[in-house]
């Protein structure tokens, strides 16, 4: 397959990687007509979808019954008048159907928009009226039908309310019946036109650490763009069963259980749950042998604090890691207990992967690897001049003379934003990082995340690792609180292993400082030590640095 997408399909090193990536791009290019429709001629049989759920139900979907599903799906969705360019807002969680849909969704030209499923009423009108959202198709969940109902007053452009229930629960007011009606829909036929290669096939509210979320839109050579993700990241063939870990609203899915991975041939796997649990995750690994695993790196210290003795996870080949940066006690207890070298990589909801660990390097525990070739990234400085290795600066991507495959068309409605992170040739990540002498990128923290101390310069990231080295800590939030003397001291949000929860108080936080001191630099140590539960996140999954931040200042000012 992919062989009719890019010029080489095999490398040998970062040398062979970066000279001779080179993408063949078909005119109108389409996913689910040219990669999942074409896999379904050419092997039928192949196991395309492994879903299962912590029921019991278990699905298994060949690439021929995919097509098929997705052509019925798509037939459905004409006949309740949506089309070309109509936004269209998943809110399906793990649902088998999420698969069907998007496929369905890409044949007929519509904008799909996922979106999680803790929505709001106000998040849910939000989107509805900055996209002109046309239909939402959604879980019967309580809580996603409650708030969809109250949003419906405030939602004039929502035309279609589709809600797929189990077979023989009562219909939510105002829904459709998906499982009644889906499969009643005429014969597919495909549109004489379907889309153009910069015609938006996606778009993303990205939920963003402060102010409202902005709509990432991209185009269709965004899923050509995962190529690189599936096939050489996570490095996937045919025979790969590979199971990341995400929930469909995330950004995450379409790089883990979506595009990349089926231009690879490989199966995907589902473990649809409401609730995560390391011991059942780990169960699911074992009895269906998955063969290559993804998740951001909160999964893997859960995982590492179960004993993998317990488990057979002799069928994994490969583990990577992405959606935030990975500490490198986390890599290394992995690897002691696993024998498998976690491959790091980076990048956000506006792009694909930009920077990664690919097989034919050695991965360094903590870095996010180096550059992906279809993509030009420096590090700059405040400045905008570029910086030198060891140097911290921010990452951007160079643009050309044409976007990169993979990197979004803008902010949708908003061109202020997009001027804000794409000027003068570059598109800003607002990132930081630093490279070292063999290239490698070691991340920071968010620009606005930097804390300024006595004239030093402290990322949270590389606080935060040191203390995830000391075995009480499982997660940790390294934020600057306002002094009189240094402008800004460091303070540490801690969040305890069970076994460690009674011993919360002065003394343990006086030994993590101390901690801190003899792993990094002593500077940066956190003067403040706060115990919580839990660590305040985005809907995607990201620490919101800023929520603990503005809760200290509140506090400050009473």
């Amino acid at each position: 397959m992919i062989e009719r997408f890019l010029k080489q399909t095999s490398f040998t090193s970062v040398e062979d990687y970066n000279k001779n990536l080179e993408f063949i791009i078909p005119e109108n290019f389409n996913f689910a007509y040219d990669v999942m429709d074409a896999w379904a001629e050419e092997k039928p049989d192949g196991l395309a979808l492994l879903w299962t759920n912590d029921q019991g139900e278990e699905i298994r979907t060949t690439f021929k019954e995919l097509k098929e599903q997705s052509d019925q799906a798509a037939s459905y969705l004409q006949t309740l008048g949506i089309g070309k360019n109509d936004p269209v807002m998943l809110i399906l969680k793990r649902r088998y159907e999420w698969w069907v849909v998007m496929l369905a969704l890409c044949k007929i030209g519509a904008i799909v928009i996922p979106a999680t499923h803790m929505l709001t009423k106000k998040d849910i009108v939000y989107r509805n009226t900055r996209a002109s959202v046309k239909a939402i198709i959604c879980v019967d969940d309580s809580y996603v039908i409650g708030q969809i109902q109250e949003a419906m007053a405030d939602s004039p452009t929502v035309k279609q309310y589709i809600a797929i229930t189990d077979h023989g629960k009562p219909i939510p007011k105002g829904f459709r019946d998906w499982q009644s009606e889906w499969k009643k829909a005429p014969q597919f036929e495909r549109p004489a036109f379907v889309n153009e290669n910069d015609d938006t096939m996606l778009m993303y509210f990205t939920s963003g650490t402060s102010g409202e979320p902005k709509m990432v839109a991209h185009d269709y050579l965004y899923a050509m763009g995962h190529l690189t993700t599936g096939v050489f990241w996570h490095n996937l063939h045919e025979s790969s069963l590979h199971l990341t870990v995400a929930d469909t609203g995330w950004g995450k899915a379409v790089w883990g259980k979506f595009y990349g991975q089926w231009f690879a041939g490989a199966t995907v796997f589902v473990f649809d749950h409401e609730k995560f649990n390391a011991d059942t995750l780990l169960r699911q690994i074992e009895k269906y042998k998955v063969t290559s695993f993804c998740a951001p790196p909160t999964i893997y210290r859960f995982m590492i604090r179960e004993d993998l003795s317990k488990y057979d996870l002799s069928s994994l080949e490969y583990c990577c890691t992405a959606g935030e940066a990975l500490n490198p006690a986390v890599f290394d207890k992995f690897y002691e207990k696993t024998g498998i070298k976690m491959m790091e990589g980076f990048g956000q909801t506006e792009t694909t992967m930009t920077l990664g660990t690919f097989p034919w390097m050695k991965p360094k525990p903590g870095s996010m690897g180096i550059p992906n070739a279809q993509y030009d990234i420096a590090l700059i400085r405040a400045d905008g001049t570029p910086c030198e290795d060891g140097e911290k600066g921010e990452i951007v991507v160079r643009i050309g003379d044409k976007k990169p495959i993979g990197l979004f068309k803008g902010y949708y409605r908003d061109e202020e934003k997009t001027r804000e992170a794409w000027h003068d040739g570059l598109y800003h990540t607002g990132d930081m990082a630093w490279r070292d002498e063999d290239g490698y990128y070691w991340f920071e923290g968010r620009i606005d995340d930097v804390i300024k101390s006595s004239g030093y310069r402290i990322g949270p990231f590389e606080v935060e690792s040191a203390l995830m080295t000391h075995p009480a800590v499982v997660e940790c939030a390294i934020t600057g609180v306002p002094d009189d003397i240094r402008g800004m001291v460091v303070k540490a949000t801690v969040v305890l292993g069970k076994e460690w929860k009674e011993k919360a108080g002065d003394d343990l936080a006086k030994e993590l400082q101390q901690h801190v001191k003899k792993v990094t630099a002593p500077y940066k140590y956190p003067r403040i030590v706060e115990f919580v539960d839990e660590l305040p996140k985005t809907i995607s999954g990201k620490i919101r640095r800023v929520e603990i931040r503005n809760n200290d200042k509140a506090k400050s000012e009473k």
